[in-house]
């Protein structure tokens, strides 16, 4: 799954790199961002989080009783429905766009706003499609088949690059956005095309009916999902709307750093997530199956921790380097990769907690419950937005401080409520199965060695006299610190060093 993601998220930086090089931070740039976060707020409701939640522990269970046959009816019936609600919604989308962009990108004006319009509505079937993609994810995740659904977006990553850089000679930065919004609409299809083969093998067989009742489950779980879901894009929708009042360039300076910032919490806290939640599913009793739910809840969580914390230190140390190496080039300055560097900052404060609760929601869905992660989504979606406005609208200006520093106040918002979300989880969860701890000691040597990876990643921009913006310097750094992080680790003993560096000397 790790490796699915992996190719996916390298892609998209890939995508977003070709993005900088020909439309840097400008107005362009700035629509362009915003109309694809406009229809991927259709995504996140209906797509991956809300269907896993509420789709995933159904099927699972009905493989897992023998009950294949209705395993197939239920999610053939879901796809139906999902089919229709999608339907709906794109066209309310296309039709609403211009009343989308005024309420979710308020600072946008003139030929900005116009354009974030078109953009919208060119938009908008090919996130539906994804949506109907996130079917085909739940399918293949509940057989165990985790590489393709999470790599199916390279397919979309690709045809967006391969067309921008076909077009993009001697076009202006408005017409290029538009070329790449159709090409973001042939790459949708393309992404579920290629899953639809496995997903009809494994889909295929006698159906049954009589399963209305699961349906229903599947349906009735899927509100509370989708609100836990929705108080998070309101979240989104707040910094954006935000960023959009900050000055050019602060919106999609804000979607970059959210990517690269994005990037663990996906390989880490999503692949262990997505594995863990159709196992969890399958725990069914008493005090038994709550032992080895919180048993896979400690284990995940330090799983998780081992990767997350170096990558929350190297966005505080090297985020300059990082964001140089990924995005310095053309258009892209190296002032924008500073820049960059504040918001990542910003953004490393909450990455663990971010990703482990992730893994804790799921340990609830398992349980059957979605209501209780959507209350402390509530809450968190509060905190984020109150600390949002204050240090990302307000403060900045107060402070004399250029107004586009408020992106980053918006990430270290966003930080300090992905904590208390967590913190909510945690003890919830430890009211039902019992304590769940990371571990205070893992956690220190885990900071400890990260430290000193990223002291030693300083060490070798000045000895080599690496040139920061440069992505074979970044390349050397950031592979620098990875390997003593690793080697620092294994010397303190840390059982998931000790496991990786004996799985990779054994080729396994």
């Amino acid at each position: 799954m790790a490796a699915g993601i992996l190719l996916s998220r390298i892609a998209g930086l890939v995508r977003q790199r070709v993005f900088a090089h020909y439309l840097g931070l400008g107005d362009a740039a700035d629509a362009l961002s915003a109309a694809f976060r406009i229809p991927n707020l259709l995504q996140n409701l209906l797509g991956e989080g809300s269907l896993s939640a509420s789709f995933i522990p159904v099927y699972a269970r009905l493989r897992s009783q023998g009950r294949n046959p209705e395993a197939i009816h239920v999610a053939r019936a879901v796809l139906g429905l999902l089919a229709v609600a999608v339907s709906v919604l794109v066209l309310l989308g296309v039709l609403g766009a211009p009343l989308l962009v005024d309420l979710l990108f308020g600072g946008f004006s003139g030929a900005k706003r116009e354009l974030t319009v078109q953009l919208v509505r060119i938009l908008f079937p090919g996130i539906g499609i994804l949506v109907l993609s996130a079917w085909c994810l739940g399918i293949l995740n509940s057989h165990g088949r985790f590489f393709l659904s999470y790599a199916a977006p390279v397919a979309w990553n690709v045809t967006i690059i391969v067309v921008t850089l076909l077009v993009a000679p001697g076009r202006s930065a408005m017409d290029l956005t538009v070329l790449i919004a159709w090409a973001a609409v042939l790459g949708s299809l393309l992404q579920l095309v290629v899953q639809l083969p496995a997903v009809r093998r494994l889909t295929a067989g006698e159906r049954v009916k009589g399963t209305g009742g699961e349906v229903r489950t599947v349906v009735r779980n899927f509100g509370p999902a989708l609100l836990t879901r929705g108080v998070v894009q309101i979240s989104a929708w707040v910094d954006m709307l935000i960023a959009s009042f900050l000055g050019t360039g602060a919106v999609t300076a804000l979607a970059s750093a959210q990517m690269l910032s994005v990037l663990p919490v996906s390989l880490f806290g999503m692949s262990v997530s997505a594995a863990e939640l159709p196992a969890m599913a399958r725990e069914q009793g008493g005090a038994a199956a709550h032992e080895a739910i919180r048993q896979r809840l400690e284990s995940g969580w330090r799983r998780i921790a081992f990767y997350v914390v170096p990558s929350a230190g190297a966005f505080l140390a090297l985020g300059q380097v990082i964001a140089g190496a990924v995005f310095q080039t053309g258009a892209f300055t190296a002032a924008d990769s500073a820049y960059l560097w504040l918001i990542l900052a910003g953004a490393a404060l909450g990455l663990l907690a971010t990703t482990a609760a992730r893994l804790t929601a799921s340990a609830f869905f398992a349980l059957g419950d979605t209501r209780t992660p959507f209350r402390f989504a509530a809450g968190r979606m509060v905190v984020g937005i109150v600390l949002g406005v204050v240090l990302g609208l307000i403060l900045p200006p107060r402070l004399g401080l250029d107004p586009r520093l408020g992106a980053a106040g918006l990430t270290l918002a966003g930080g300090v409520a992905g904590w208390v979300e967590f913190g909510l989880l945690r003890r919830a969860m430890a009211a039902r199965i019992g304590p769940s701890t990371f571990g205070l000691r893992y956690l220190a040597m885990l900071w400890g060695a990260t430290a000193g990876a990223m002291a030693t990643g300083w060490l070798a921009i000045g000895a080599g006299a690496l040139r920061l913006g440069s992505l074979a310097g970044g390349v050397v750094v950031l592979g620098v610190s990875g390997v003593v992080y690793l080697g620092l680790t294994w010397i303190l003993r840390v059982p998931e060093a000790r496991m990786l560096v004996s799985r990779s000397a054994s080729g396994a």
